[in-house]
């Protein structure tokens, strides 16, 4: 039986070992990827908090681009689009920053590009919710394609 840590390393393959894969191999690695992505999702609670947004704030004006380890809520319309970006890896969630500069707090761990929540953090719904509030007040602004 692999452990909890050989499990995230697995997960955290680079893209370029990826292309190296058979196409079962790789598909088989991308479904993985997914299932993990949809557990660390259900079991933090962020999957229901982001459906609780759209339905609650959004009046389900919202919507959702899933990838195989990422989570992209947009809403607004044209000057107005806002975006969270969320992606998991590993056992960790990352939302994706407005700015990229290094945040003066460690928690949620900052790299100046995305704020990271452990799975000690992210269990505490309380905490990832009110840190889900910060980032849907000031969203990611997309810009524009003109």
């Amino acid at each position: 039986m692999e452990s909890s840590q050989e499990r995230n390393e697995m997960l955290h393959q680079d893209e370029g070992d990826l292309d190296q894969l058979s196409v079962q191999e790789r598909a088989a690695r991308q479904q993985e990827i997914r299932e993990n992505a949809k557990r660390v999702l259900r079991e933090s609670g962020l999957a229901e908090m982001l459906q609780s947004i759209n339905k609650n704030l959004l009046k389900g004006r919202g919507h959702f681009e899933e990838y195989d380890s990422m989570v992209l809520f947009k809403w607004g319309t044209g000057y107005t689009r806002r975006h969270i970006w969320v992606e998991v890896r590993g056992n960790t969630l990352r939302f994706r920053l407005m700015q990229h500069r290094t945040c003066p707090q460690e928690a949620p761990h900052c790299d100046g590009e995305y704020h990271t929540f452990t799975a000690p953090m992210w269990a505490n719904r309380l905490f990832l919710q009110a840190e889900l509030k910060k980032y849907y007040d000031k969203p990611v602004a997309e810009t524009s394609s003109d």
